[in-house]
């Protein structure tokens, strides 16, 4: 008999309370964004996983009622010791258990762990396999910041360095908000951005559903980049743990001959600071150094504010039906015809 058991965690103060004690900690298993995913209109499962009375581990499953295939996704999870075999044997036995229950195809994780051999054999050993997509910034930038304004900028690029002085000349003015209507200037900034881009963007409900939850509990911002009167550049960030995390983004066409994203990330940076935190997460990069790569040029942008680069584990699917080849089969061939 297993020395573990799970319950489904129906509060708020538990959930997080844990899930706050792992340091630097990710919002992707907070309870807001379960919230914000409910909202959004995605059924929440939250387990927790006890050794006799003690919280050891979570995982948070969102159901994905998608065409290609009905999965859960615990992205940034399950937040457990991953040293200890026997618990994430029991917690994958769990979750494999759920699933079947639930009738979806597969599930898909990827926790906030760094990627290494040992991890990526530990999934395997208990039934996952290499995902063909990624989920949700894999790769990343992480800028300490707990250092000084002219310390943090002599570390970045000259260029990078550069232009957000002179943008601090160019009249430029940045307005935070916690109003979840005030999104629609992100809707519609980021629909220039995906067009430019050419990437899936995120819907008006989920950005709304964001600052609604994290917005109440003082976890997240609108940044809107203005000048004379006209909304240029947009971003979401989040605040969790140590954290701040540059989360959702879209610019204007005009943003592009201004240093007006120079501008806001630098606000963004010392807002973070001034909030307490101890990283920024510049959230998402190109997994390698290819000019060719489609998210070249915004690796490019986010390097130049220095930083360290994190590659965590890569999503791993658990296959729970023999539905689940069709949808590894569709999304292969989407990833090499979107270059990701």
């Amino acid at each position: 008999m297993s020395k573990y058991k799970v319950i489904e965690v129906l509060d708020k103060s538990i959930w997080e309370t844990f899930l706050l004690s792992r340091k630097p900690g990710t919002f992707l298993q907070s309870w807001n964004w379960g919230e914000s995913n409910r909202l959004s209109g995605f059924n929440i499962k939250r387990l927790g996983f006890y050794q006799s009375e003690n919280l050891v581990g979570v995982a948070q499953l969102i159901h994905q009622p998608a065409k290609r295939g009905p999965h859960y996704l615990v992205p940034g999870g399950p937040v457990i010791d991953y040293d200890n075999k026997e618990l994430v044997a029991f917690t994958f036995s769990t979750i494999k258990n759920i699933a079947k229950k639930d009738n979806v195809w597969f599930v898909r994780i990827r926790p906030d762990v760094s990627d290494s051999e040992n991890l990526r054999n530990q999934l395997k050993n208990v039934g996952l396999i290499y995902a063909p997509m990624h989920l949700h910034g894999e790769h990343t930038l992480i800028l300490n910041i707990t250092k000084g304004e002219e310390e943090i900028l002599k570390n970045m690029r000259k260029t990078t360095r550069y232009l957000i002085k002179r943008s601090l000349n160019e009249e430029f003015k940045i307005r935070l908000s916690k109003n979840p209507k005030d999104t629609k200037i992100l809707e519609k900034l980021q629909k220039i951005t995906v067009k430019r881009h050419h990437f899936v963007g995120f819907t008006k409900k989920l950005f709304e559903a964001q600052i609604e939850t994290f917005g109440k509990d003082g976890q997240a911002e609108l940044f809107i980049c203005e000048k004379k009167g006209n909304q240029i550049v947009a971003a979401i960030i989040i605040y969790y743990g140590e954290k701040a995390f540059y989360h959702h983004s879209g610019s204007s066409e005009e943003s592009r001959n201004t240093n007006a994203s120079y501008f806001t990330q630098w606000q963004i940076i010392k807002r973070a600071k001034k909030l307490g935190k101890k990283y920024y997460d510049f959230w998402g990069i190109a997994p390698t150094d290819d000019p060719k790569h489609r998210f070249a040029g915004v690796t490019t942008f986010k390097k130049g504010f220095g930083g360290e680069r994190i590659d965590w584990v890569h999503a791993h699917d658990m296959p729970i039906s023999s539905l689940y080849w069709t949808t590894y089969l569709f999304e292969t061939g989407r990833r090499l015809i979107r270059r990701l």
